[in-house]
């Protein structure tokens, strides 16, 4: 009798304190939300075992998991990290008056933290994961976003937290580009300024009359086009990666067709402006030297500078693409 009265107070006391410790955990992942940037709550290997691992199934709540890394320099990583901020705090604002609310919590795992990293098999970025109430198997890649659908945008967050969760995230709330205070501080500058600026324009002193400006801005306007800047802004290339056998190297150039850094595109450009602005300064300046002698010896240097520079945009093609460059003389000359 005593022995089932044992039994029965333990498994009352286990599933009291079952019932009392899921609720602590939601109230601490509360907590760790409204204290954290958009709602997004830093996880580590602990954060795992506690929220995670050690909690019996179905848990009362929903993580969905930005897989980040703060050190590595991709535009389109970080871009898309502000976008899952986005949506949390959307998410947060859209429900916080409704029982959702505490059923889905944003979260993200740094690569420095690698213990954590591993447990979720991760092995590129940028990924997302959801771990359900039912969910054991960290690794399960049903959890995980398809890589086709990681487009780097808010919208596709939404969609796939909608619809593996059923749960209803509501209309994206972004930062304004400037806040109320910066708006009213521009507006009484440009009020401030206009009877300044009308005066310049009509005394011609404003700095669209300065010619040096237009020849600056010719020549930057020159390197940008050459330099592929715009191709480089649209597909957010890098200017340069880390070494994988040495992450102390950085690797500049990239050997191969496939993908080109930033820092390719701006050695040739800068190449191509020395040719462009030597040539400049034979037809526009050096034709009014009336030293014939001096005419000469600039001419030749000029001559040698651009030769270099054109070589070693030749050279630098043909190590990247191997393709090469042949002279063929007429038949005449042979």
């Amino acid at each position: 009798m005593v022995a089932h009265t044992t039994l029965f107070l333990s498994i009352a006391l286990l599933s009291i304190s079952s019932a009392v410790t899921e609720p602590d955990l939601t109230t601490e992942l509360v907590s760790l939300r409204s204290s954290a940037e958009s709602g997004v709550i830093r996880l580590n290997n602990d954060a795992v075992s506690r929220f995670i691992t050690s909690v019996a199934t179905p848990r009362p709540y929903s993580l969905i998991i930005f897989f980040h890394s703060a050190d590595l320099n991709s535009k389109l990583l970080h871009e898309f990290r502000r976008e899952f901020g986005s949506v949390s705090a959307s998410f947060i604002a859209n429900n916080n008056n409704r029982s959702d609310v505490n059923k889905l919590f944003f979260c993200e795992i740094d690569s420095a933290d690698s213990e954590a990293f591993r447990r979720f098999g991760t092995q590129s970025l940028p990924q997302i994961c959801l771990v359900d109430p039912l969910m054991e198997n960290l690794e399960d890649e049903r959890g995980k976003m398809e890589e086709e659908d990681v487009d780097g945008t808010a919208e596709s967050v939404v969609e796939f937290v909608e619809s593996r969760t059923k749960l209803t995230v509501g209309p994206i709330h972004r930062p304004p580009l400037l806040t109320k205070t910066q708006i009213s501080v521009i507006a009484a500058l440009i009020v401030i300024s206009t009877p300044f600026l009308i005066k310049k324009v009509l005394k011609g002193e404003t700095i669209l009359h300065n010619s040096s400006v237009w020849l600056y801005g010719a020549v930057f306007v020159y390197f940008f086009s050459v330099s592929g800047t715009m191709h480089n802004i649209i597909n957010s290339v890098p200017m340069f990666l880390r070494d994988h056998e040495d992450s102390n190297k950085l690797v500049f150039f990239y050997e191969g067709s496939d993908f080109q850094l930033g820092a390719e595109g701006y050695s040739v450009g800068f190449l191509y402006n020395v040719v462009g602005l030597l040539l400049a300064y034979v037809t526009n300046a050096l034709v009014r030297v009336r030293n014939v002698n001096e005419q000469r010896v600039v001419m030749m240097l000029v001559m040698v500078v651009s030769l270099l520079a054109v070589k070693k945009v030749v050279y630098l093609d043909n190590w990247k693409t191997g393709y090469a460059i042949h002279t063929y003389w007429p038949s005449s000359w042979h």
